[in-house]
């Protein structure tokens, strides 16, 4: 976790708008089409993993408070930023480790975990009765074989995807009518320098997974196994990239 802590640190911001890529869902699953379809303007919404705030802020609905929480100062800095050029009201942005959770009990209407870790019943807790947790994560095989050009990369040590983890632990935490998705995106990148901005905003080539940590995140690119991904992978779309996440609704 410290880690990542200085990973996130260091990039202070998740905002992709300048990468130029086409992107290919082949899973009917959107997060934010479910949030929007389930919240209502009075409801309580905390979003766990918030970044810079930046997709918060584009995509989420008109509620009665919305709270986004990272663990990243930096972030946290960025975020606050965006929030006073972006003029929304009702929303607060503040420090707080998902594993060490220090909201209310009973207060949140629904609960959106992107690309984050997660406690499930801490996060159970926090719910009201019948309230919607939202999970969209990154799992084992995301960029997979980019991740096996390197011989590393996020969860590519990982005996059990965290997707699975999530799914057990939330049924375990107590929520009903739990769904497990898999998403599968194509990604298609404009240029060499989209693809490898891509990768300097992301941990994709990070050693984060539950048995080993990377000692290395100074580390820079290989630019020769880029290259060599960039050859087999040119398509006239642009540089393919496949990834796979997960998606999860679960009620309390």
């Amino acid at each position: 976790m410290n880690n990542e802590l200085k990973f996130y640190n260091e990039i202070k911001n998740w905002d992709f708008s300048k990468i130029k890529l086409i992107e290919e869902s082949l899973t009917n699953w959107n997060i934010i089409d479910i949030l929007n379809k389930e919240a209502t303007k009075n409801s309580y919404i905390l979003d766990l993993g918030t970044g810079g705030g930046e997709r918060l802020l584009k995509n989420f609905p008109e509620a009665k408070k919305i709270l986004g929480t990272d663990l990243s100062p930096e972030m946290i800095k960025t975020a606050k930023f965006n929030l006073e050029k972006s003029k929304r009201k009702n929303i607060e942005f503040r420090i707080m480790d998902n594993l060490n959770m220090n909201v209310k009990n009973d207060y949140f209407d629904i609960v959106v975990a992107r690309h984050t870790c997660i406690d499930a019943k801490q996060i159970y807790k926090c719910l009201k009765r019948g309230g919607i947790l939202l999970v969209r994560g990154v799992d084992k095989l995301d960029c997979f074989e980019l991740k096996k050009m390197y011989g590393k990369g996020q969860g590519y040590n990982d005996i059990k995807p965290i997707s699975q983890i999530d799914y057990e632990n939330i049924l375990d935490a107590g929520f009903k009518n739990v769904e497990l998705v898999p998403i599968h995106v194509r990604e298609y990148y404009e240029t060499k320098d989209d693809f490898i901005a891509l990768l300097l905003k992301t941990p994709i080539l990070q050693d984060f997974s539950e048995i080993s940590e990377n000692k290395n995140l100074n580390e820079k690119l290989n630019f020769s196994i880029i290259d060599n991904y960039i050859k087999e992978h040119k398509t006239d779309k642009g540089i393919l990239l496949i990834r796979r996440y997960y998606g999860i609704v679960a009620y309390k």
